[in-house]
């Protein structure tokens, strides 16, 4: 069998290893790892399993059509999904032991009107996004409590999410978390999950782990922020690609659209099958590198759509020839974050942006 033009191998070893890293690093509870968008890119059935294998007591998801793909894929633990649809078919995802997080009055009266459901209440602790925001949170709580002891579901966690803008704004939004928690335990409803801080804040602020934490991209090996590097977690995944042709360039030779680089010396240059479509951005171009052979060489030219160029000297670069795109730096290879720095974006839209044509092998 042939190996792929495209293709990204995914270490199951590696997320297992980070996702215990990780408990060391912010010990609660109870952990969630977060596999939403197809796990950060990694394929979501794979890190769900690879994370249970590595402590993780809670799988989260963005929604439910996610949630009940990991059930069709095998996964039983816990899973968590919170961004509904005004038409969810909250059904399904009872039916599948999904626990849902709530944060509107309507979808509380929804998902109560079907009965047998287990959710999580999200608080906008000053997020500006999702979740019962202070102006509707009174009238929130007071529903939830209700159809909580009416029996119509179950308040089981109580959830929200920090910005990460400043110490200060964290732990200011801590404290309206407290406060809700609170409120509730005055409307007789006591859930046991409680979680506030995903990657960064677990890591830096012991005070936010409440019962339960959440990991993102920190199990992918991947730091949250630049001031989270040499955590001793280990990258996961690594893209590959193949020289496909080789040809010698004369002085004053150009390359690939608007001629944007023009050769000054006699060079080789290799085509390798991969572009925008594959999720290499094309921000990158004129500043991106990779690795051939042990040996980094500079990417030239416009980026496409599918195939790029690789300005590689006189070096004995031939067709068939591995690409690596990214990797492990300490192997040689560019990482993730250097993608993400010379396309001046992050690293979760570098491993979340990759194309489907571009096949997942997993490596155990």
């Amino acid at each position: 069998m042939s190996t792929p033009l495209r293709r990204v191998y995914v270490s199951e070893s590696a997320i297992r290893s980070n996702v215990e890293r990780l408990r060391e690093l912010a010990p609660a509870a109870d952990t969630m790892v977060v596999v939403k968008a197809n796990g950060y890119g990694h394929g979501a059935a794979l890190a769900a399993r690879a994370a249970i294998a590595g402590g993780a007591t809670w799988i989260g998801v963005a929604d439910t059509t996610e949630a009940l793909q990991l059930r069709d894929a095998g996964i039983t633990a816990p899973i968590l999904a919170w961004l509904l649809a005004p038409d969810d078919d909250f059904t399904s995802a009872i039916r599948r032991d999904i626990t849902l997080g709530v944060s509107t009055i309507h979808q509380l009266n929804a998902i109560a009107a079907v009965g047998g459901a287990t959710v999580h209440l999200k608080i906008d602790t000053g997020l500006g996004r999702n979740g019962a925001s202070h102006r509707q949170l009174d009238e929130f709580l007071e529903v939830a409590a209700a159809a909580h002891a009416a029996g119509a579901l179950v308040v089981d966690g109580v959830m929200s999410h920090v910005s990460g803008a400043s110490r200060e704004a964290d732990l200011a939004q801590a404290e309206i978390f407290v406060r809700a928690q609170q409120q509730l335990a005055e409307l007789g409803v006591h859930p046991p999950y409680l979680h506030l801080a995903a990657s960064a804040a677990a890591i830096d602020h012991p005070s936010l782990r409440f019962t339960m934490v959440r990991f993102g991209i920190a199990a992918y090996g991947l730091e949250p922020t630049p001031e989270h590097a040499n955590l001793g977690l280990i990258p996961v995944m690594r893209f590959e690609s193949s020289v496909v042709n080789v040809k010698r360039l004369h002085a004053g030779d150009s390359v690939s659209y608007n001629f944007l680089w023009t050769a000054t010396d006699e060079t080789t240059v290799a085509l390798v099958a991969a572009g925008y479509a594959d999720g290499i951005p094309r921000a990158a171009t004129g500043r991106a590198r990779v690795e051939i052979g042990g040996i980094q060489y500079p990417v030239v030219g416009r980026i496409a759509m599918d195939q790029f160029v690789v300005d590689v000297g006189d070096a004995d670069v031939k067709t068939g020839d591995v690409v690596r795109l990214w990797g492990n730096p300490v192997n040689g290879t560019p990482g993730v974050s250097d993608w993400a720095e010379w396309a001046d974006t992050i690293t979760y839209e570098i491993v979340t942006g990759i194309g489907g044509r571009v096949a997942r092998i997993d490596e155990p």
